[in-house]
């Protein structure tokens, strides 16, 4: 191998050391402190393969290996450093680590690449500090929407605020921006977070593309009252109409076995939230994705048909809000080659598989042609402590990367 497996271990288990949670968990938010140590810990080993590295405005790490011509567009690899906050060890990480020890192993060799390489650990991927993710991959292409830097976490703290106290200046998005085609492609390695990989007994996948994520927040309005006294007939019971509702997602979601779709309804918030009153209130967010986006449209459509049935049955008033919204993407054809041929290279039968969670890869993929690699995790087991890829698959997929890096490089 070209990269060094020990080493590439070896940051991996420092990384995990920063907002471990249990024995083998991870709770890192973005924008804090614990992020910060993160991104000390890896612009280190981004210095140490001979990169030049920096915080942006967005709150993304950059580490940069100039190039002999500058001015080219750059490769772009990595992905993100943020956890959810109850998550593994890998899922995120494993992009950012293997995109640097893949630069290590072209400094290493003495290779001089003509186009400069960047890897990038971005901000606020996983989206759930704010409710709204891939902040940072959208931010460096001008696509924040607005409203975004209102945004309040539990505690109240607006994304603006965190972005400051971070060391960012969000009146200076605008220099942390890249512009249109300066960026030559992207490249993304992350754990499959699907049970695909491991049930076929192959370590690494090449992806074909990415679901697209359909987020909506539903609010539900009913009416207070007494639970001993309102007769059932006369309730108007915000909870009650949300259980049905998410009853109808899975049921949407199921309705052709085997179709890739998948809905979800994966938080709830009740008022008033006490046991002898009935609930006036109910928001709750779905979760609709499909490699299919005229089947989602239809699906997203047919659901919206059964939250008007279901809050009149009930007598509820309610509110649709849409926060994420995006098409699949597909990677582009040329590096799906590159991948396989460098799989086929290292003697690994890497089939072609979708991913339905979304990545950064795909806010990239609306400024330059992306490339993504999967590694098999244990069970298809994500966004979990459970979560688990071996470091053998790890280095596979590191050296897979790096093969592809010099392929698309010509070095």
């Amino acid at each position: 191998m070209n990269i060094n497996k020990n080493r590439l271990q070896q940051h991996f288990e420092a990384m995990s050391l920063v907002g471990k949670i249990g024995e083998t968990g991870t709770c890192r938010p973005t924008m804090t402190a614990l992020e910060k140590e993160a991104f000390t810990l890896a612009a280190g080993w981004m210095q140490d393969a001979g990169m030049k590295t920096h915080i942006d405005h967005f709150g993304n790490l950059i580490g940069r290996l100039e190039g002999s011509n500058p001015g080219l567009s750059v490769l772009m690899m990595g992905s993100h450093l943020d956890s959810q906050p109850y998550g593994g060890r890998f899922d995120g990480v494993a992009g950012v680590l293997c995109a640097i020890e893949a630069v290590k192993a072209i400094t290493e060799m003495g290779l001089k690449p003509e186009r400069s390489i960047e890897v990038v650990s971005f901000a606020d991927e996983e989206g759930w500090r704010f409710t709204k993710g891939l902040f940072g991959s959208r931010g460096i292409l001008g696509k924040l929407e607005p409203g975004e830097l209102q945004r309040k976490d539990k505690d109240g703290i607006t994304r603006e605020q965190a972005l400051i106290d971070f060391g960012c200046d969000p009146q200076k998005f605008r220099e942390s921006e890249y512009k249109p085609g300066s960026i030559h492609c992207f490249l993304e390695l992350h754990i499959e977070q699907g049970p695909v990989l491991d049930l076929a007994g192959k370590p690494i996948g090449v992806v074909s593309g990415i679901s697209g994520p359909l987020w909506l927040t539903v609010k539900l309005k009913g009416m207070a009252g007494h639970t001993g006294s309102v007769p059932m007939p006369l309730r108007k019971d915000a909870l009650l109409g949300a259980a049905e509702i998410i009853v109808a997602v899975n049921e949407i979601a199921t309705q052709v076995p085997g179709n890739p779709t998948v809905g979800t309804v994966a938080t709830i918030n009740v008022f008033p939230a006490s046991r002898n009153i009935i609930a006036e209130e109910c928001v709750f967010t779905v979760d609709l994705r499909d490699i299919d986006l005229d089947r989602r449209n239809r699906y997203e459509k047919q659901l919206r048909e059964r939250i008007a049935e279901i809050t009149a049955k009930h007598k509820l008033s309610y509110e649709i809000t849409e926060d994420t919204n995006s098409e699949p993407r597909y990677c582009a054809g040329w590096i799906k080659e590159i991948i396989g041929g460098q799989c086929k290279a290292l003697d690994l039968d890497a089939p072609e598989l979708m991913s339905g969670p979304f990545h950064d890869a795909l806010a990239l993929s609306y400024a330059c042609d992306y490339g993504m690699i999967f590694v098999r995790c244990k069970d298809g087991i994500s966004h979990n402590p459970l979560e688990y890829a071996s470091y053998e698959d790890l280095a596979l997929g590191a050296e897979v990367l790096f093969g592809t890096v010099r392929k698309i490089l010509n070095v």
